[in-house]
């Protein structure tokens, strides 16, 4: 994926991070994150220079205790889509594919390999589901060893897929299952 120039340059631009501790996520499931390794040495040394490059340039760095940057991002979001604007959400997480729409874009990085923007448009190709509302449900039928989430078993991501694609829903599935 090569960034191209934006019809429209941004206008605002902010940098969220984790705060320090568990999170509301944590308490709902334990197991949250159990398997993730810590946070490489030198990535947690840079952070204070980088928080101090940011506040240096005047972007906001948005903290919040008890929620994870992907909370921070996901709520401006949703918060400057209401306000008439167009957010790119720029992050490796693939979870925030819930979250695209008209006027929201997803900009995944990921180590080793190009960039790529998710639009409502592209979900179906990437992910085999039709709205951003399914990445979701998707994510909880199918596991994400990413966050720890176990899935129902047996189920991987094509029967995900089929599932979503013949009930909406993990709602949907289970009110069709047998008793």
């Amino acid at each position: 994926f090569k960034f191209e120039p934006m019809e429209f340059p941004p206008c605002h631009l902010a940098v969220a991070f984790d705060s320090p501790g568990s999170t509301f996520r944590h308490d709902l499931f334990p197991s949250y994150k159990a398997q993730r390794q810590a946070m490489p040495e030198d990535l947690a040394a840079s952070l204070p220079w980088i928080q101090r490059i940011i506040q240096a340039m005047n972007i906001p760095a948005l903290i919040c205790p008890g929620f994870e940057a992907d909370d921070i991002i996901g709520t401006v979001a949703r918060r400057a889509e209401a306000a008439g604007f167009h957010t790119w959400m720029v992050t490796p997480d693939k979870d925030f594919a819930q979250l695209v729409s008209e006027h929201t874009t997803l900009f995944r990085l990921a180590a080793g390999r190009d960039a790529e923007s998710y639009t409502p448009a592209d979900l179906h190709g990437k992910w085999g589901v039709e709205r951003p509302e399914q990445i979701i449900d998707l994510l909880g039928l199918q596991g994400d060893t990413s966050d720890n989430i176990p899935g129902v078993p047996s189920v991987g991501p094509k029967t995900a897929q089929k599932l979503l694609a013949e009930y909406g829903s993990i709602e949907g599935a289970l009110a069709a299952a047998p008793s």
